[in-house]
């Protein structure tokens, strides 16, 4: 089903009204840029100025983010330091905010006002909810693949690896909801999530040891720890757009693979390590082959990326390691 255009803004803000009365000023949008500046002035172009947005640069103000404060009301700029990651320039955005509610946002991302308050709303109106996220969907209109998901298991892997997730779309690794459907998950993506700004310092913020993905994994389970859930709405679907963050692919799919394996490390025996990795890296390695035999090459090289993450744990961003091996 193609989605673009159809993302309910009056719907969205119904529910935002029925979770509690949230005043605009309340919340702040985090974007996290990495050369993405075309990216992040699209998406604002969209949200009116009363809407606070704090801007984490992992990119030391090449595209000249750092203006944007003179050009925009309500508007932070933060300079990491460049090169930071992900989940440690969403943390500087959150802990250096003053506002109750915070909605962590790719910068590729097109939400409505109205979406954004929905899922805040959801937050406002359950203390047991750690997070409200949207479903994402792509360029082409469809859901994504990884909206949310569950905590990674032998089987759920082979699932996946196999293919298998596409005939039973709920006993993989990823969720990839229809558009409204019930799904309950273990963790949702950041790529437009809400939460309370107390309660995500609380569980201490998305876990820094991640560079980029798997940090909302984490985060899903820090949750369930603490006795809290968090809310995938398939209701509400916010669309990416063309052009991505600005990271090479290649890096970003040797990363997904090397995260992958620092949270089987960080959270699973050795044995799930291990047999949950070699599931993944075999079945990225025939998919591999099977794309080279189809002459899709650059799949293959993506393919092929993710296997050299899963297998060796280690990943760089422009010739620097960002990611070690840590069993």
């Amino acid at each position: 089903m193609d989605l673009r255009g159809t993302t309910g803004g009056a719907q969205d803000g119904a529910a935002a009204a029925a979770g509690g009365a949230v005043a605009i000023g309340d919340v702040e949008l985090v974007l996290v840029s990495y050369r993405s500046g075309h990216q992040i002035r699209a998406l604002l172009e969209n949200l009116p100025d009363e809407l606070p947005v704090v801007v984490v640069d992992n990119a030391s103000d090449v595209d000249g983010l750092s203006q944007l404060p003179a050009q925009r009301p309500n508007t932070r700029y933060v300079d990491s330091g460049g090169g930071k990651g992900f989940a440690r320039a969403a943390n500087a955005g959150a802990r250096t905010s003053t506002r109750e509610f915070l909605v962590f946002g790719n910068p590729d991302s097109r939400p409505q006002l109205a979406q954004l308050l929905a899922l805040v709303g959801d937050v406002a109106a359950d203390p047991g909810l750690a997070a409200s996220a949207a479903t994402m969907a792509g360029v082409d209109g469809r859901v994504e693949l990884g909206v949310g998901g569950w905590e990674p298991t032998a089987v759920r892997a082979l699932v996946h690896a196999a293919g298998l997730h596409k005939v039973f779309p709920r006993a993989g690794l990823y969720a990839k909801p229809a558009p409204g459907e019930a799904l309950e998950v273990d963790w949702t993506t950041g790529a437009c999530m809400a939460v309370r700004r107390s309660t995500f310092v609380d569980l201490g913020c998305f876990d820094e040891d991640f560079y980029v993905y798997n940090e909302d994994m984490a985060f899903g389970r820090s949750a369930r720890t603490a006795g809290l859930r968090e809310k995938l709405r398939t209701d509400v679907i916010v669309p990416h757009a063309a052009g991505g963050s600005g990271a090479p692919s290649l890096e970003m799919l040797r990363l997904r693979g090397a995260a992958m394996r620092r949270y089987l490390a960080r959270h699973h025996g050795a044995v799930a390590v291990h047999g949950i990795s070699g599931v993944l890296a075999a079945g990225y390695a025939v998919r591999t082959v099977q794309c080279k035999a189809l002459r899709r090459t650059d799949r293959a090289a993506q393919h092929w990326a993710y296997v050299k993450g899963v297998t060796t744990g280690r990943a760089t961003v422009a010739g620097r390691v960002v990611m070690e091996r840590i069993r």
